[in-house]
């Protein structure tokens, strides 16, 4: 899964995330949520370092605690009380 075009506007030259869409776009970051939650597998448990460097790996914006937020809020993401273990949602 690629980002979709209907993100163009959010990207950098690289074609990294440059900026999150604002809070009345929520169909462009459903869009980018859907696109971060394809980037982790259903069978794997994430430390916090691997999470971060997989969302590194799609944002140029230097914020992974901000897109992991979105993940655990929307529930793609869900992780261990002390924090220490992530992994994906069936439902993702």
């Amino acid at each position: 899964m690629q980002l979709d075009n209907q993100l163009q506007g959010y990207l950098d030259d690289d074609g990294l995330l440059a900026r999150l869409p604002g809070k009345k776009q929520k169909k462009k970051l459903d869009l980018l949520i859907e696109f971060l939650a394809s980037q982790f597998q259903t069978d794997t448990t994430y430390t916090e370092v691997d999470v971060n460097t997989i969302l590194n790996r799609h944002h140029s914006f230097n914020d992974p605690a901000t897109l992991r937020r979105l993940l655990i809020g929307t529930k793609k993401l869900e992780r261990s009380v002390d924090g220490r273990a992530y992994w994906k949602t069936i439902k993702s």
